[in-house]
């Protein structure tokens, strides 16, 4: 894409984002909203104005590392451990239900047995951005519901890196046992080596130099930017690897600072993502899945609540905060979109698994928004009650 190009595409889309946002807020909608419908209208299967999508698609998974390593600099290490202990339990059984769910709606649909399971997969996981977005940064982040919420999605996470390990498989079906170990049995060290970095180079680096506000913010990026490539070649998440670079700079005070200084990129690079989401999908694929993306994109608006709220329940939750996670969890990911777009490129699934799936995705972030916006504290909702950041 020529840099004259790339301008033209930033220039549509985000005057086209500012007037569609204010439309949005006119009409008291989500702006997440006015972000997808931009997308279907400006992309391959609208006018097609902007038509290359690779290069934009890229830049926006830059949005959900920057959403993972803002999330970790809010939370506190001790408050994690505990709050995965808890969702550890309820992370594997809602999994195995949606897996199940998945695979069961796939084979009703008369999809293949493995474009039944690939379906399953995808229907295991909730968006973290939808569930963080929406989530009041300075209220609940700190709170029990946040930790929980992050719990679950970080087990989500590491249920999805398995997934898309499984999916990389060769053609004889070996699903790299070994790499898989090698792979989680990184992880303690990456802690332990981030936790050394910030402890014995970082912070002492910037309590020198804290009042070059350019400098801490540089820094800061290049450590959110460098644990996420570090955790990719190790064989986790780049999402992962941001979480835990932020993490080990969560208790140090220059913390808070870091986190304000880079919420206005992570918005430039979420606007693209949603933006992305809406340009990939092929409409002429509509008719083909309407009525599976529809059955399907309801049983996950109804049933994911209601799992969440029961197994919740179950472990001594407070009735009120089990169905705010279930609603928050409400949806599939974008992880769901990657497991549909690489099986779709390794031939396991057709197209018309592929767009359900990317349906669903869009359908459920959709409805699921418009409940939380309108239901639960957030901090986009059009009641000023509901309201809190």
């Amino acid at each position: 894409m020529a840099d004259s190009s790339l301008f033209q595409s930033f220039f549509l889309i985000f005057s086209g984002a500012a007037i569609f946002a204010t439309l949005a807020l006119f009409g008291r909608q989500p702006l997440l909203v006015a972000y997808i419908a931009l997308g279907v209208l400006l992309g391959p299967s609208g006018f097609a104005v902007i038509d290359n999508l690779r290069l934009l698609s890229d830049m926006s998974s830059v949005g959900i590392i920057f959403l993972l390593f803002l999330l970790g600099l809010d939370m506190q290490p001790q408050a994690l451990v505990a709050v995965l202990r808890k969702a550890t339990f309820v992370g594997l059984v809602s999994c195995t239900i949606f897996l199940g769910l998945g695979f069961g709606l796939g084979k009703l649909f008369a999809f293949t047995t493995i474009e039944s399971w690939v379906i399953g997969m995808a229907l295991m996981f909730s968006s973290t951005i939808i569930g963080i977005k929406l989530l009041p940064t300075t209220v609940l982040h700190h709170k029990h519901l946040g930790e929980l919420m992050v719990g679950l999605l970080l087990f989500q996470d590491f249920v999805a890196i398995v997934c898309l390990m499984v999916l990389l498989s060769d053609n004889t079906g070996d699903t790299q046992i070994w790499q898989l170990a090698l792979s989680f049995g990184s992880l303690p060290l990456l802690i332990l080596f981030a936790w050394l970095i910030v402890k014995y180079i970082l912070l002492p680096i910037f309590s020198r130099f804290d009042r070059f506000h350019e400098y801490v913010f540089l820094m800061a990026l290049g450590w959110c930017m460098g644990m996420a490539e570090l955790a990719e070649i190790v064989g986790l998440s780049r999402e992962i690897g941001a979480f835990i670079g932020g993490i080990t700079l969560a208790a140090s005070r220059i913390s808070q600072y870091i986190a304000l200084s880079l919420k206005p990129l992570r918005d430039f690079f979420l606007i693209l993502f949603f933006f992305s989401l809406g340009a990939q999908f092929k409409l002429s694929m509509v008719p083909e899945i309407f009525l599976p993306a529809l059955v399907t994109a309801a049983a996950v608006l109804i049933i994911k609540p209601a799992v969440f709220h029961y197994l919740l329940g179950n472990r001594s939750e407070h009735k009120v905060l089990s169905w705010d996670i279930g609603f928050r969890l409400g949806q599939i990911s974008e992880f769901s979109l990657l497991i549909a777009l690489l099986a779709y490129s390794q031939n396991l699934i057709g197209s018309a698994a592929s767009h359900l799936i990317q349906a669903t995705a869009i359908l459920t972030f959709l409805v699921s928004s418009y409940i939380v916006v309108m239901n639960f504290p957030n901090p986009i909702a059009i009641k000023d009650e509901l309201r809190r950041d």
